[in-house]
């Protein structure tokens, strides 16, 4: 039933946020897709600890402007190389250790790799993350670990 509530406040603040219209009828029908959504997660039992990761919530928002620190800091070096012209791309395909213990944490730092410009994630299986990058050295440094430690960081606290 927490999960329920827990994922009730999070989707009523996302469609907030994102809807930023407050009319009567909006917010009416915002409450009933998010009633609705409720409730086939509820009959569907999907509600659990993996849909709705409430022992991360309180690391996240640290997580998040390091995320966006990292994006910003890729975007500028994908502008710098872009600029430089074709020469200076090396673009590859190559498979990364990633070292989750959790198929979240699998697939937060998917989501992560991909969210930062430059990189796209492929595919994940259970030891690696086949990475695509514009310049090989963007890879390089996810090989060293530092992507990977600070998502294991968030998903396991440690």
């Amino acid at each position: 039933m927490r999960y329920l509530v827990s994922l009730g406040l999070l989707l009523i603040t996302f469609w907030l946020v994102l809807s930023g219209h407050y009319t009567v009828l909006l917010t009416s029908l915002g409450a009933a897709s998010v009633a609705l959504v409720l409730w086939i997660a509820s009959r569907m039992s999907v509600a659990d600890h993996e849909m709705v990761p409430l022992r991360i919530t309180h690391r996240m928002p640290l997580y998040a402007l390091w995320l966006t620190k990292e994006v910003f800091r890729s975007a500028a070096q994908v502008s710098i190389r872009v600029l430089r012209g074709p020469q200076s791309l090396n673009p590859g395909l190559r498979p990364v250790r990633h070292g989750q213990t959790s198929s979240m944490g699998e697939t937060i730092l998917a989501n992560s790799i991909t969210l930062t410009p430059g990189t796209l994630s492929v595919r994940v299986d259970a030891e690696h993350i086949d990475v695509h990058s514009v310049d090989e050295a963007f890879i390089d440094e996810l090989e060293t670990g530092r992507f990977a430690a600070r998502v294991r960081q968030l998903d396991t606290g440690a």
